[in-house]
C-alpha cells in the first residue's frame, strides 16, 4: 500500500519534479489567489460604496470586455516577446493597480468613477496574462510530463477558488478591504521572485516581420486551415457558452428549488468547486488520459448529463453529489482539452492559440446573461437543462462525425 501511495504520489506530482515548474506553481497558486481575492474585495467595494447592483453589474463588465476584446493581442505579444520578461511586465501592473485601489480605499478616494477605470485597467493586464501564462507552460517541462503538468495547473486554479474568497471575507472582516488590496499586491512581489528565479538556456527567438494585426490574422488562419485544431477550440468555447453559467444560476437554485437560503448556496457552490479539484487530480494521475480525444468527448458528455441531471432533480440530498460529479468532469474536459492544445500547437503558434481558447473567460459572462434571461423565461431548472442538452448533442456529435478527435492519442 505504501508503494502503491509513493508511485501514485510521484505521477500525480511528476511535473513538479522540474525547478522551473515548480517556481511557476508556486507564482501561479498565488496569483490566482490574489486574483480571486481582488475579485471579491472588489465586488465588496462597490456594493458597501453604493450598493448599486447596476454598478456593481458595470464594474464586473469593465472587468471583463477587455478579456474578450485584448485576448487575442495579448497572444500575439506572447508569441513575439520573451514569454517570462512578458509576464513580469503584466504581474507588474496588477501590483500597481493593486496598490492603486488599496490608496484610494486608505486616502477615502475610492469612487464609482475610479473604481470603474482600474477595474477596466486590471481587465486588460489579465487580457495580456492569461496568454502568456499559458503558452509558457510547455517551455518548463518535457514533452512526456505536459499533461501532467496542465492538470496541475487547473488544479491550482480551482483549489484558489476555494482558498481566495476565503481569504478575502476574512481579510475584509478583520482589517477591511483596503488591506485586502495591501495584501494582494504585495504577494505579487513573490510572484516576481519566482519568474526572476527561473533559468533558461539561451534561445534565439525568431523576430516576426508581421505587424501586430498581421500576427494575429496569421494566427486565426493557422486555425482555420487545421480542421482539427479548429475543432478543439469549438469543443472549448461551446460548452462553456453553454454550460459554465450554471454557477451563476445557483444562487436561483437554492432560493427558489432547494429553498435553503445563502448557507445552502454556500455548500452548493463548495461542492461543484470540490468537484473540479478532484477531476484536476484524477487527470494528473493518468496523464495518458489527459491527451486522449475519445477520453475529452466522454468527459464532455458525462457533463453535459449530470448537469442536466442536477437540473432536473427535486431532492436536495443528491444535489451535492451531483455537483460534484459535474464539477470533475467540466474540469477533467476542461484540462483534457487544454493538453492536446498544448501538444499540437507550435510554438511559435502556442500564444495566439492559447488566447483563442482563453476567449471563454468572456464569454461564461455572455453565456450567464443569456442563460439568466432564458431562467426568467422558463425558470431555472429547464434553462439549466436545456443548455446542458445542447453540450449531450454538441459532443455526442463530433464524436460520431469527426474522426480525427476520437483518434487523439498521446
Amino acid at each position: 500500500m505504501k508503494d502503491f501511495t509513493a508511485r501514485w504520489r510521484r505521477q500525480t506530482f511528476s511535473a513538479l519534479s522540474h525547478r522551473n515548474y515548480r517556481l511557476m506553481w508556486l507564482g501561479t497558486l498565488i496569483s490566482n489567489t490574489g486574483d480571486w481575492m481582488d475579485q471579491i474585495a472588489l465586488n465588496w467595494l462597490v456594493v458597501v460604496t453604493s450598493g448599486s447592483p447596476f454598478e456593481l453589474a458595470l464594474v464586473n463588465l469593465c472587468r471583463g470586455l477587455p478579456i474578450l476584446i485584448f485576448t487575442l493581442v495579448g497572444g500575439a505579444m506572447a508569441d513575439r516577446l520573451e514569454r517570462r520578461r512578458l509576464m513580469m511586465v503584466t504581474q507588474s501592473c496588477a501590483m500597481l493597480l493593486a496598490f492603486v485601489l488599496a490608496g484610494m480605499i486608505f486616502s477615502g478616494q475610492a469612487s464609482i468613477p475610479a473604481i470603474l477605470a482600474v477595474a477596466t485597467a486590471r481587465g486588460i493586464v489579465i487580457a495580456f496574462n492569461l496568454p502568456v501564462r499559458h503558452s509558457l507552460i510547455p517551455e518548463l517541462v518535457p514533452a512526456a510530463d505536459l499533461p501532467n503538468a496542465v492538470a496541475l495547473n487547473s488544479l491550482t486554479m480551482n483549489t484558489t477558488k476555494i482558498i481566495g474568497p476565503a481569504l478575502a471575507g476574512l481579510i475584509i472582516a478583520w482589517l477591511g478591504t483596503g488591506a485586502c488590496f495591501l495584501f494582494n499586491g504585495l504577494s505579487f512581489l513573490v510572484v516576481l521572485w519566482t519568474l526572476s528565479a527561473m533559468q533558461f538556456p539561451a534561445a534565439a527567438r525568431a523576430v516576426s516581420d508581421l505587424s501586430l494585426r498581421q500576427s494575429i490574422g496569421e494566427g486565426i488562419a493557422y486555425v482555420r486551415q487545421d480542421r482539427t485544431m479548429l475543432l478543439l477550440l469549438l469543443i472549448a468555447l461551446v460548452p462553456t457558452f453553454f454550460g459554465q453559467p450554471y454557477l451563476t444560476l445557483l444562487a436561483l437554485f437554492a432560493h427558489t428549488v432547494f429553498h435553503i437560503g445563502p448557507e445552502g448556496l454556500g455548500l452548493l457552490t463548495s461542492c461543484a468547486a470540490a468537484g473540479s479539484v478532484c477531476g484536476a487530480l484524477m487527470l494528473a494521475s493518468l496523464p495518458k488520459v489527459a491527451a486522449s480525444g475519445r477520453a475529452m468527448l466522454g468527459f464532455l458528455v458525462a457533463f453535459g448529463v449530470l448537469l442536466c441531471a442536477f437540473a432536473l432533480n427535486p431532492i436536495l440530498a443528491l444535489a451535492p453529489v451531483l455537483l460534484l460529479g459535474v464539477g470533475a468532469m467540466q474540469i477533467a474536459y476542461n484540462a483534457s482539452n487544454n493538453t492536446i492544445l498544448q501538444m499540437r500547437a507550435p510554438n511559435h503558434m502556442r500564444g495566439r492559440v492559447m488566447s483563442m481558447l482563453l476567449l471563454n473567460r468572456g464569454l461564461v459572462q455572455l453565456g450567464a446573461a443569456m442563460s439568466a434571461a432564458l431562467a426568467g423565461l422558463i425558470g431555472a431548472p429547464y434553462a439549466v437543462a436545456s443548455t446542458a442538452l445542447v453540450i449531450v448533442l454538441f459532443a455526442t456529435t463530433i464524436s460520431i462525425r469527426s474522426r480525427r478527435i476520437r483518434e487523439i492519442k498521446p
